[in-house]
């Protein structure tokens, strides 16, 4: 290889998706078979997931120096491959389980996988950016291709709905973050994450700005998240979207933002004041995870159509992951690389879940007849009993019950929260109680599928026939059982992501 080349080898997973955006963009334009395109979509993010795999476990050129180009606004460390192991991952699954459910609900369109793709390359961007600047282009070039897949069905009221809902709250929490951004410059005079540590550490810093933009940080953050009270789009976004869109959203942005406010607690707002239980970001994270949780769970609970209780359980979801970025205000290295570690964990085993959940309701759901309620999966367990068995599974794991990936997932971030000290144990107290909540609503979809029968004159579920969408189950599957069962080389990966956040 030539050794001008080696400095760009840990940004290929980065560039294979940027680059396979703009392929797919210019095959749309000359072919008409939209398949084919599936097909590509998932193969560049599939392998780009390998890659980053590959790299994640030092298979790549170690400790070289990024290009200075791209070094200063994009990193490349731990944290990034196994985010991007976990982005293009779920990305490629989204983009099989598009591949059946478009063709079978006649909306197969080629733009939707340059979409998806895309946006994928911005959550790339935004989970390794390490300056302002580049969060911001990441958090905008994701955004843009998500508000446009939950339009994508655009003769429905509902999917118009979503997209605007989503777009216009989407916009005011970028401006928002952009705001919040401005002040930090104006505070520290940096837009980077070291400089802006640095300045707090010399105490040259306007301590008021900086606070001020913090918060105005987090409200950008948060809002990606589903974090409540910034949560009221992902309802309606998630019901109105085509179902793969849905599945995109629930795994690729959701992993994305989470990775990139890891980045930014852990090296802009690492100093002691702001990462203060009490005069800090924990404590306005604290408050904000428990109400989540109560909330998310208590919703979802209510709910009768199934994509939208499993938008709420999202909710409910992020909740729980914010207690693990509580507990990287710990003082205590190994406690901050326990936490970091268990929300890479969370993170990686809520995606192949929640895959698993979304595409059984796409392998129910054929052409007029989809399963989008509780009482469309009536009686569905007993007719096919093999595409109940993954959904079992995924809510089994998103419930977190052994030994599945959702129950290590929640073990690893509540120890880690415990180990962060006492004023955390009531927030791990109360995410155990809602854990009880969530199981009502998920064992709830077990009892329609096996236990009810479909009143009169309901709509009857019938499966598509797609092998995109079993592929897509077979290995969402596989990895919530192999995660659950021999978890050792997921948490080595992880535990060697989170000590090589720079």
């Amino acid at each position: 290889m030539n050794p001008d080349l080696i400095p760009f080898v840990p940004y290929v997973p980065m560039l294979m998706v940027g680059i396979g955006g703009f392929v797919l963009m210019l095959l749309d334009a000359f072919t008409r078979d939209e398949a084919q395109l599936a097909t590509l979509s998932a193969v560049i993010l599939l392998s780009s997931a390998i890659i980053a795999a590959a790299l994640a476990a030092g298979l790549g050129p170690a400790h070289v120096p990024p290009p200075a180009a791209l070094g200063a606004y994009l990193r490349v460390d731990g944290l990034t491959q196994f985010i991007n192991i976990v982005l293009c991952s779920g990305a490629g699954l989204s983009a099989l389980l598009a591949g059946g459910y478009l063709n079978e609900h006649a909306l197969e369109r080629g733009e939707f996988y340059a979409l998806l793709v895309l946006s994928t390359f911005g959550a790339q961007v935004l989970s390794a950016a390490s300056d302002l600047l580049s969060v911001f282009i990441g958090l905008e070039t994701m955004s843009l291709g998500a508000y446009c897949m939950v339009a994508f069905r655009r003769s429905n009221p509902r999917a118009a709905e979503g997209g605007m809902k989503y777009f216009l709250l989407g916009s005011f929490a970028a401006a928002i973050f952009l705001f919040g951004a401005a002040l930090l410059y104006g505070g520290t005079g940096h837009t980077d994450f070291s400089g802006i540590a640095d300045a707090l550490r010399s105490g040259s810093a306007d301590a008021r700005l900086v606070i001020l933009g913090m918060l105005m940080l987090l409200i950008g953050y948060l809002f990606k998240v589903s974090v409540v009270p910034f949560h009221m789009w992902t309802p309606d976004a998630y019901e109105g979207a085509v179902t793969p869109a849905s599945t995109f959203m629930s795994v690729v942005i959701k992993a994305a933002a989470f990775a990139s406010l890891i980045r930014l607690l852990l090296t802009a707002f690492a100093d002691s004041l702001l990462a203060d239980l009490h005069s800090g970001w924990p404590g306005v994270l604290i408050p904000l995870a428990a109400i989540t949780m109560v909330y998310g769970n208590l919703a979802a609970a209510q709910q009768e159509s199934v994509k939208r209780m499993l938008a709420y359980s999202s909710i409910a979801h992020a909740g729980y992951l914010l207690v693990g970025v509580v507990a990287l205000s710990s003082t205590d290295p190994s406690v901050r690389q326990e936490a970091t570690s268990g929300v890479l964990f969370y993170l990686f085993a809520y995606t192949v879940s929640n895959v698993l959940a979304f595409g059984t309701l796409i392998a129910l759901g054929s052409y007029g007849k989809e399963a989008v309620s509780y009482d469309d999966l009536a009686g569905v367990g007993r007719r096919h009993p093999l595409l109940a068995f993954p959904f079992i599974l995924a809510v089994l794991s998103l419930m977190g019950f052994p030994p599945t990936a959702g129950f290590l997932g929640k073990w690893y971030v509540f120890s880690a929260a415990i180990a962060a000290g006492k004023p955390l144990l009531w927030l791990v107290v109360l995410g155990v109680l809602t854990s009880v909540v969530g199981a009502y609503y998920y064992l709830r979809v077990i009892v329609y599928m096996f236990m009810r029968e479909p009143e009169p004159g309901a709509t009857i579920a019938v499966p598509i026939r797609s092998g995109y969408v079993v592929v897509a189950l077979i290995v969402a599957g596989y990895f919530v059982v192999k995660m659950g069962v021999t978890p050792a080389r997921y948490i080595e990966l992880a535990l060697l992501a989170a000590g090589q956040i720079g």
